[in-house]
């Protein structure tokens, strides 16, 4: 099978565990005005997608409600498409935007938009359009936990930049455990081993001098100073509108629909989530996570509970 011919586009790619801080990271970013970023698109599921968003852009048509459905709260088999289409909306594409972008790209690639590249010529086709409409040089998508994935993505956007931003697995954890039980993490152990996954491999196989990790609590702490870090890896000048996010308006704070992070995000970047594991998880599940990711915790610069701090 030939491969697939590279995008020439240079999209900018966020990465991370869920609870990790992209949502935030990508309402700063989006704050530039040379960068339009949106949400997490989830464009792997399902295995007929162009027919499927079709199908759900007609079902949200026909039921506006069903803009802010849950798993719960619609049929499953619909729930990966109108999604997708939600987060297009939030995105600042329209019903008629989406269904010709994705009815252009079946008769380009002669398929339901099926194969890994055939899905990704759709998210480009979206980011291109929506850096049209804004003016912006550049466009931008969260991959959430498809990070590992950075390979595979890099391939096809030659040009794009990935930003990975990691949080303190425990902190992450105590998130999970906390605030999204629904859909989180249910274990310790579960949320150790997923939190590993995510962080421990993009590093070692992103290309060289594209990708960036950034730590949450550097973002959070030391804004101005992890953001010009950022700016520069993207090539972008600095713009003070990214340490003023919380003033502008972004799709996120007018259609919301439930997001665990859109109040978080709508706020001025704070420090008041840091180490929020101490309170919230027990000495017996801080050390299973540790046992479990604590090669990481370490690489990432974040001390285990045993570990005195003047030994850092």
């Amino acid at each position: 099978m030939s491969q697939p011919d590279p995008f020439s586009t240079s999209p900018v790619l966020l990465g991370g565990d869920n609870r990790s801080g992209t949502t935030l990271l990508s309402i700063v970013l989006d704050s530039h005005l040379d960068l339009v970023a949106g949400p997490e698109i989830d464009f792997l599921e399902p295995p007929n997608l162009g027919p499927h968003i079709l199908g759900a852009i007609d079902l949200l048509s026909a039921d506006s409600r069903l803009m802010g459905a849950s798993k719960n709260t619609i049929d499953p088999f619909w729930y990966d498409g109108t999604h997708f289409v939600v987060q297009c909306r939030r995105f600042g594409l329209d019903f008629d935007d989406v269904r010709e972008l994705v009815s252009k790209v079946m008769v380009v690639t002669g398929n339901d938009i099926v194969s890994f590249a055939d899905r990704c010529h759709l998210i480009n086709e979206i980011g291109e359009l929506r850096r049209t409409h804004s003016g912006a040089q550049r466009w931008g998508l969260k991959l959430q936990r498809k990070i590992t994935r950075v390979d595979d993505f890099a391939r096809l956007w030659p040009r794009a930049h990935f930003v990975h931003i990691v949080r303190d697995g425990r902190d992450v954890a105590a998130s999970h455990l906390r605030t999204v039980p629904d859909w989180g993490y249910l274990t310790i152990a579960d949320a150790a081993q997923g939190w590993f996954e995510v962080v421990s491999r993009p590093h070692r196989i992103a290309p060289p001098g594209r990708y960036l990790e950034v730590r949450y609590e550097d973002l959070v702490s030391s804004p101005r100073t992890t953001l010009a870090a950022i700016l520069d890896h993207l090539g972008l000048p600095w713009d003070e509108a990214v340490l003023r996010h919380a003033e502008y308006e972004h799709a996120l704070f007018e259609q919301p629909h439930d997001h665990p992070a859109a109040e978080a995000a709508g706020k001025p970047l704070h420090q008041g989530r840091i180490g929020r594991h101490v309170q919230d998880l027990t000495p017996a599940q801080i050390s299973e996570f540790e046992e479990i990711a604590g090669s990481e915790l370490a690489r990432l610069g974040y001390l285990s509970a045993s570990t005195p701090s003047g030994d850092a």
